[in-house]
């Protein structure tokens, strides 16, 4: 793809591809991409965030996207966002993506994350059963500018940092830390092999070794308890939580509207035409998905119960169910999540996917992009108890998950963590990305890192006006709100 000027682009009018042939070229001609995409959009134009006269109205936008979800559980997803800008800001992807789409880019496509924010990073288990640290959500992954997936993880970090109440010097450092490590770690990447930069993880057990020195007491103490308990979330721990014993059997525990039984929402329906029935031919059209070794491992485990669950910030509404399974018997759980895909969206932006199934695109989004996926990512298409047929993809409830929680971070703390976020960032682009024309495009000095600090502060100013007017929507009767679940 050739490189876009500097001016903002044109909504809907492009669509963005993976350079497969990238190999082709030489690493010095892979470089002069780089550099002639540097001369023509400038990166010190990033700084700059100047919405359009005729911007759309975020809550509008919002709110038509909730339309396709379950109705009633919208309100709950208008109360989550209401709790600060930083919960707007992870419910508002759609509206950023939008901002994006004005502002200007190098031209160079990645698997982009699409919602890279500081919250969809973290800790999981890899199936060598190791704590690695990544990016852990990929509903909106498609392919598009790398650039805007390091604006939303930039303004993330300036928005949460603001809600902690740091000092204007100390946002400042966490951002340009942020970008910088994703800067130096893509030009680090770029001197690296294939299939280096394909084996390249973030383990856990060496980034502490690595950064005991920079840690205090008490910061080393809370790091080794959140890896310990993150070892912990597994099924067996799910199982403990979320169901009891009825009639000699382990079913899943209602607690609506956050979690709902199959039994509850269609109790006609499980009396009558043998919903168990059709629900193991959906879990059998779901294992064709999987590769040939992990379709053996999930043929072991047989169905249990099923149940709605609501889940995340910009995720609630959307139809998404846990599956309880077990295996050799009831000591041996196996918790799925199922969980509805629709459009990413950059798609209306950035082109749409070649996917035509979104669980699909979800799943082979992820496995481009993370360095170790859950042995059990797949995807189906069903019909859901409305009758109309829906995307969705599969993975595990819960495996070594562990998330860090920015409100009890220190300056210091969230800037390490910033260039945590950045480096996974860099790793994630440069596997389907030509990170030569990347790293090329950044160069060795801090341009880039201070262009994209001043871009976070000033979106992080809309992303308040734009809080604000959601509270306003809400106050005035527009939108309905449900606090505090």
């Amino acid at each position: 793809m050739n490189a876009m000027t500097a001016e903002a682009t044109p909504r809907g009018t492009l669509r963005y591809e993976l350079d497969s042939g990238v190999g082709l070229l030489s690493p010095a001609e892979r470089a002069a991409r780089g550099k002639t995409a540097r001369a023509e959009v400038p990166r010190e134009s990033h700084a700059v965030f100047d919405p359009p006269p005729d911007r759309p109205d975020p809550v509008g936008q919002l709110d038509e996207q909730a339309k396709a979800r379950v109705p009633e559980l919208v309100p709950i997803r208008w109360g989550r966002m209401m709790v600060s800008p930083f919960t707007y800001y992870r419910g508002a992807a759609l509206p950023m993506a939008s901002d994006l789409a004005t502002t200007p880019v190098s031209g160079l496509a990645v698997q982009a994350c699409g919602d890279a924010h500081l919250s969809n990073f973290g800790i999981f288990g890899s199936p060598e059963r190791l704590l690695v640290f990544d990016v852990n959500d990929f509903d909106e992954t498609l392919p598009g500018p790398w650039e805007w997936d390091v604006k939303r993880l930039a303004a993330s970090m300036e928005v949460a940092a603001r809600g902690n109440g740091f000092s204007g010097k100390d946002r400042r450092e966490i951002v340009t830390s942020t970008v910088a490590s994703y800067r130096n770690a893509m030009r680090s990447f770029a001197q690296m092999t294939n299939l280096d930069v394909w084996y390249a993880k973030a383990d856990m057990d060496q980034l502490m070794a690595e950064y005991q020195s920079q840690l205090k007491a008490k910061q080393r103490k809370k790091l080794a308890k959140g890896l310990a308990k993150a070892r912990t979330r597994d099924s067996m721990q799910e199982v403990a939580k979320l169901t009891h014993v009825v009639d000699g059997r382990p079913r899943i525990i209602a607690d609506p509207p956050l979690i709902v039984p199959i039994a509850d929402l269609a109790p006609d329906q499980m009396d009558s035409t043998g919903m168990e029935t059709q629900i193991k031919d959906l879990i059998a059209k779901y294992r064709r998905t999987l590769d040939t070794d992990r379709r053996f491992l999930l043929e072991q485990y047989e169905y249990a119960d099923l149940a709605r669950k609501v889940v995340g910030v910009g995720s609630v509404g959307t139809r998404c169910w846990i599956i309880l399974m077990f295996g050799r018997d009831e000591s041996d759980p196996l918790f799925l999540q199922v969980k509805e895909a629709d459009k990413s969206v950059l798609a209306a932006f950035a082109g749409a996917s070649k996917y035509t199934h979104q669980g699909q695109r979800v799943v082979a989004g992820q496995r481009l992009m993370q360095a170790s996926s859950d042995i059990f990512l797949g995807w189906q298409r069903i019909d859901g108890l409305d009758g109309k047929p829906r995307d969705f993809y599969v993975r595990q409830l819960r495996d070594w998950k562990f998330s860090i929680d920015p409100e009890i971070m220190v300056p210091r703390g969230m800037r390490q963590y910033g260039n945590l976020c950045g480096w996974a960032l860099a790793r994630a682009h440069a596997r389907s990305g030509d990170r030569i024309a990347i790293a090329a495009y950044l160069g060795g000095s801090d341009v880039f890192d201070q262009a994209i600090t001043q871009f976070a502060a000033a979106y992080a100013d809309q992303n308040e006006r734009d809080y604000q007017a959601l509270v306003d929507a809400v106050a005035s009767g527009r939108l309905t709100a449900e606090r505090g679940l």
